[in-house]
């Protein structure tokens, strides 16, 4: 870490990037510092939206065995039994709903706001009169004394990891907030901690980071979901604390799918601490990846609290490589690279995925992930890069007769300097045709796909939604026709079909190619 240098302060924004300059050391004078053995119901406790689970903090003596995953899978219809809390994400800003007995917040009746969200994941409230407002997508409070537009944003914490020196820690997300600091009397920052075990023995203060350094800051008072500070000048600034015994942390797993036009399956798995700053991190590395991602959408909530140290194992069934296979958690706020691990597939089926605790052979978070979970979405990368030229093409010729305009696409589709193209069909375009497709699919999966009885009866017996049956049928085209299951041959074998709607679609899928 280095010493002496200021951290830079911008006009637009005040996190001061690492890089750019050293930032200098914090001063841990912790003397004076409040513990939060003392009074903690403050008036930063709130309604809870923080990650909390029911901890179990109790150890055993039992480890799985280096058997792991075909043991472990058997006992999957045991661990099916236990319920999980079913919150989701509903953005990437959104905090966790707390499911935790020890961290469960006293309501002090805080007017709940909505800011607006605008440009770069900045947020916007404006409050008209004095009081105290609680943000719904991150959890902050702001304390105020007259009507005062508040902006402010969630920071990463990895650009200021020289400024945290051990024995502090990160406690909760960083923020930057910009207003007229007159008008704001007090924040409550929210924090991921779980202090049902270790209350007694744990300090928090802030880290301020100002244009003339970093500082650590008093805090006022601190509750099972929030740190309360009193506002002396605004600038980057987020919990940190120093405990002398174990931290127990409220954890989530956030799973991203790979984008592309294989069969198989890949996934990221990422365990993370309820900490907005994390979360950004981690979905920021994923839109900065090379390959393409979509979120799916699971109960993020860990059923047991978390531990540095601790090591957990994913579990999969049917079985399926996952890379690493055993995790030692560490809160990873500092770093700049988040760690995850991968699982991989070689068929698209449905498949339960598990998160066990190794000391104790628990489940601590679980979740079945089903093929209507990505086959909503988008699966082919191209269309967001390609979409802008096809619109102005679709523009320039939205004049001519949608024949002419259908026979011209026509001619052009498949051919390149007189060398054939094939684009396969993705799953997003089959959903949308099945959405099309009227009661008579199965006469339509005869003759025209030209699939067995055989093939309807086993996708009848599933007892799925319409819609579901009539994907299910035309991804069994796609399967028998391999690497002709193309738009153009879909048009070939459905031009027949008297639908305005069908055509519709399948002149669209053309368009795209």
């Amino acid at each position: 870490m280095s010493r002496g240098a200021r951290v830079a302060e911008s006009s637009d924004d005040h996190s001061a990037s690492s890089e750019e300059k050293d930032c200098p050391s914090p001063n841990l004078d912790t003397t004076k510092d409040s513990k939060s053995g003392e009074d903690s119901s403050s008036e930063s406790s709130s309604e809870s939206e923080s990650d909390n689970e029911t901890p179990k903090p109790e150890k055993t003596n039992g480890e799985l065995r280096e058997s792991s995953t075909e043991e472990a899978s058997n006992q999957v219809e045991e661990w099916e039994g236990k319920e999980l809390p079913t919150d989701h994400f509903n953005s990437e800003f959104n905090e966790i709903q707390s499911h935790c007995e020890h961290c469960s917040a006293e309501n002090k009746h805080n007017e709940l706001v909505t800011p607006r969200l605008l440009s770069r994941g900045q947020f916007l409230l404006k409050v008209d009169t004095e009081g105290t407002y609680q943000c719904t997508e991150t959890g902050l409070i702001f304390e105020v004394n007259r009507k005062v537009d508040i902006k402010y944003c969630v920071l990463s914490w990895s650009k200021y990891a020289d400024l945290v020196v051990k024995p502090w820690v990160v406690g909760g997300p960083l923020f930057d907030v910009k207003c007229d600091p007159t008008c704001l009397t007090s924040i409550h920052f929210p924090h991921s901690l779980c202090l049902g075990h270790c209350d007694a023995n744990m300090m928090f203060k802030v880290l301020h980071v100002k244009s003339t350094g970093a500082s650590l800051e008093y805090t006022v008072d601190h509750s099972a979901t929030h740190v309360k500070w009193h506002v002396s000048s605004l600038s980057p600034v987020g919990p940190v604390i120093q405990s002398e015994e174990t931290v127990f942390h409220h954890g989530a797993v956030i799973l991203y799918k790979a984008i592309d036009h294989n069969p198989s399956l890949s996934f990221r798995v990422y365990i993370a601490t309820n900490n907005e700053s994390f979360i950004k991190d981690i979905s920021k590395s994923v839109k900065h990846s090379s390959k393409k991602f979509m979120k799916i959408d699971k109960p993020p909530v860990c059923q047991k609290l978390l531990q540095n140290g601790k090591k957990y194992r994913l579990i999969s069934d049917p079985e399926a490589e996952i890379t690493p296979e055993e995790i030692e958690f560490v809160d990873g706020s500092l770093l700049k690279l988040k760690s995850y691990s991968e699982v991989y597939l070689e068929q698209p089926v449905e498949f339960k995925l598990l998160l066990v605790e190794m000391d104790s052979e628990e489940i601590v978070w679980k979740a079945k992930l089903r093929e209507c979970d990505w086959v909503q979405h988008d699966q082919n990368p191209n269309i967001s890069k390609s979409s802008t030229s096809g619109n102005r093409r679709r523009k320039m010729s939205s004049s001519l007769p949608d024949e002419v305009v259908y026979d011209k696409r026509m001619k052009q589709i498949g051919t390149s300097d007189g060398v054939k193209t094939k684009t396969l069909l993705t799953d997003t375009q089959l959903i949308n045709l099945a959405e099309k497709l009227g009661k008579e699919w199965v006469k339509i999966a005869i003759a025209n796909l030209k699939l067995k009885i055989s093939d309807i009866d086993a996708i009848l017996e599933k007892k799925e939604d319409v819609t579901i049956n009539k994907f299910r049928m035309l991804k069994k085209w796609q399967e028998k026709e391999q690497s002709n299951a193309t738009a153009q041959n879909l048009w070939n074998c459905l031009k027949n079909i008297n639908s305005v709607e069908v055509q519709d679609v399948l002149k669209g899928f053309l368009q795209e190619t």
